[in-house]
């Protein structure tokens, strides 16, 4: 089975301060890899450039074994095969519904076509019944949550989660694990990162744990289970980034 990401030689700086320096790492379909270490070590910054949203000053960031420019169109159609969630995720002033259902009218999914997936999203993370609750009406857990199921309802390829356990309430991480490994169970690649040292365990997850920017730990290995299979929501075309030093 091939990667979902390869990266090579990667680098990235934070003005002449390197916050990255990954020299081989293979990340695989249906698996869930948790992203450790004390802040600063770089977590945050991987996931940025794991969702495109940040290009990386050297090295080659690869998606599904092919190679493209990022600055190319197709950057768009990428991105919406990975949907990351942030560590303080941004909500509009609007109601749940219409927080969960933005990503989805975007992608031109709309009407009866988009009810029943803000329905499960909002039901797999305890929000059934606040459909109609404005946002600005939630704590600081539920905003979270609608959060996250913004992001399933957009049933993504690659699921990537920036602390997703902090300021949830502490009932609800059970539930927010079990999200995470249905996600798994059905195809997706979740990528999150974490402060809980028993969290990896908790999900069977792959711990790569960072620190200064560099992997402590040896990359997965090249040959997953022969029982885990991708899913490919979006039939797009693989591509991936190699830019030279900024």
């Amino acid at each position: 089975m091939n990667p979902v990401y390869s990266l090579r030689n990667l680098e990235k700086f934070h003005g002449l301060r390197p916050a990255l320096q990954i020299e081989a790492l293979d990340l695989y379909p249906a698996r869930i890899y948790c992203l450790s270490g004390p802040n600063g070590a770089g977590k945050s910054t991987l996931l940025q450039l794991l969702a495109f949203l940040d290009p990386p000053c050297s090295g080659a960031l690869s998606f599904r074994g092919q190679k493209a420019d990022w600055r190319a169109s197709s950057l768009k159609k990428y991105r919406r095969c990975v949907t990351l969630v942030h560590q303080s995720p941004y909500l509009f002033n609007s109601t749940v519904q219409q927080n969960v259902s933005y990503g989805l009218d975007i992608r031109g999914i709309r009407g009866q076509q988009q009810k029943p997936r803000i329905e499960k999203a909002l039901a797999l993370v305890g929000m059934s019944g606040y459909e109609n609750r404005k946002a600005t009406e939630l704590s600081g857990g539920e905003a979270r949550r609608v959060a996250l199921a913004r992001a399933l309802a957009l049933e993504p390829e690659v699921l990537l989660l920036d602390e997703p356990g902090s300021a949830l309430e502490h009932e609800m991480i059970p539930v927010l694990e079990e999200v995470i490994k249905s996600c798994r169970d059905s195809g997706t690649t979740v990528i999150l990162s974490t402060h809980d040292p028993e969290q990896p365990v908790r999900l069977g997850a792959e711990l790569l744990r960072l620190d200064q920017g560099r992997l402590l730990d040896s990359p997965p290995p090249k040959h997953p289970c022969p029982e885990q299979t991708a899913v490919n929501f979006h039939n797009l075309n693989p591509f991936s980034l190699e830019v030279s030093r900024c």
